[in-house]
């Protein structure tokens, strides 16, 4: 590893249908050297494939993964859902954070609830929310 900065993170997976959102999140996290690499994905279904996807090779898997709630076909909470059925070798290695624009105080609960989430996060995502969790998540 010949870098000269250090990533906190080597892989982030973003899951959210907004695409700004998207953009804001990966952007603030590259330049913050937050995540070397930024995974993003506007539906749930094809982040839950590409999860499955690296079943074997969990050093591929992404660390940290930001979960948007309300999105089209599959919303956070049905991800979570389909995430508990994943098997260990990839809950293990994924720390989920959801995120949410709605101050909904039932989402919050249910998100809270959750033993797959670690925090509940309001977007829009802003490099004082990731280094605030950051300085939490340094191992």
């Amino acid at each position: 590893m010949g870098h000269s900065t250090t990533h906190v993170h080597k892989r982030v997976m973003v899951i959210d249908d907004n695409e700004v959102d998207r953009y804001v999140a990966s952007y603030a996290m590259e330049k913050h050297l937050f995540a070397e690499e930024v995974v993003c994905y506007e539906l749930a279904k094809e982040a839950l494939e590409y999860l499955v996807s690296l079943e074997d090779t969990p050093e591929e898997l992404p660390e940290l993964i930001f979960l948007d709630i309300n999105m089209p076909e599959m919303n956070g909470f049905e991800f979570l859902e389909e995430y508990g059925k994943l098997s260990e070798n990839i809950k293990k290695n994924c720390i989920i954070m959801m995120l949410t624009t709605s101050l909904n105080e039932a989402d919050r609960v249910r998100a809270e609830e959750n033993k797959y989430v670690f925090r509940f996060l309001s977007k829009p995502m802003s490099m004082d929310k990731i280094e605030t969790f950051a300085t939490y998540l340094k191992k």
